[in-house]
């Protein structure tokens, strides 16, 4: 039987990206944390880190985290199906999830707010922002209990629901528009564009969609709000979501470089099959929320 406490060391090392953080977050010192996956290792007789900078856990390393994210969360149900006086609705249920950035700027928020007439759990999130194309890799990594992402497969032992798109629009400020002179659409190929990281390709799939070409001058700019922001003040044009835009057309503020043209991405939901009750309320407050901001694909 694997003592549980040598899988937190695994955990901490992995989500914290060192061993020295991970003591301070298990507070044991550091040679502690190695000892345990020392002996992790020699219980399992394989290694389950790559000791890169920062560690990853190897593919047994991967499938013993996952492990670990059922269990907490079948203990969360065990702990509800216990007597009241074991359980202590105002500890928080600590909820680890991915999802990207621009859900976290725009209808997130409000999707993990769960009132307390809805439900009287309280939650504490951890939420790392990772675009939606690659989010999932976090759950497959067995780091969080949730994932947002665009990928509708489900992960082996998971369960995926579908949330709605955000839909995208391709934007810049009046006077980048005026500065670059643009008259035809077939010049932005050329003109600066605003990209969130490496990994962000929504301003490709438009050049491609217009005119069969790439972007050849980027501004990588991996802050939604900073996004935004940097449109405004005439960086460069790229897709904003058209829940972020808010008033700033109408102000003069933006303009929609193309209003026949938008771009849908599509979002799901993603958790693990030994949901507990209290993952499962805060799925179904998510999926009304998202149900009234995002669009509805039919």
């Amino acid at each position: 039987m694997i003592d549980y406490q040598l899988l937190q060391a695994l955990y901490a090392v992995v989500t914290e990206k060192g061993f020295d953080r991970a003591a301070q977050t298990l507070f044991i010192t550091q040679s502690a944390v190695s000892k345990r996956i020392y002996q992790l290792e020699s219980l399992l007789g394989e290694p389950v880190l790559i000791r890169t900078k920062p560690p990853k856990a190897t593919e047994l390393g991967v499938k013993l985290l996952t492990h670990l994210q059922q269990v907490k969360q079948l203990e969360l149900s065990l702990n509800l199906q216990s007597s009241s006086e074991f359980v202590d609705k105002q500890l928080p249920v600590s909820v680890k999830i991915s999802a990207n950035a621009d859900s976290l700027a725009t209808w997130l928020p409000e999707a993990l707010s769960v009132p307390e007439d809805y439900c009287d759990f309280k939650y504490r999130f951890e939420i790392i922002a990772e675009d939606q194309t690659i989010a999932l890799n976090r759950m497959k990594a067995g780091e969080v209990m949730i994932s947002i992402c665009s990928i509708d497969k489900p992960v082996n032992g998971g369960k995926v629901f579908e949330l709605g798109a955000l839909r995208y629009l391709v934007i810049c400020s009046p006077a980048f528009k005026q500065r670059y002179n643009i008259k035809s659409l077939h010049q932005l190929t050329e003109l600066p564009c605003l990209v969130f990281d490496e990994h962000d390709k929504l301003q490709h799939q438009f050049l491609t969609h217009l005119n069969g070409s790439l972007p050849k001058y980027t501004h990588i700019c991996p802050s939604s709000e900073g996004f935004k922001q940097a449109m405004i003040a005439g960086l460069g044009y790229g897709l904003l979501p058209s829940l972020q835009l808010g008033e700033t057309i109408e102000k003069g503020e933006l303009v929609n470089l193309m209003p026949e043209f938008y771009l849908d991405t599509p979002l799901y939901w993603h958790c693990w099959e030994t949901e507990s009750i209290q993952l499962e309320m805060l799925r179904s407050h998510a999926i009304t929320i998202a149900s009234k901001k995002l669009y509805q694909i039919v």
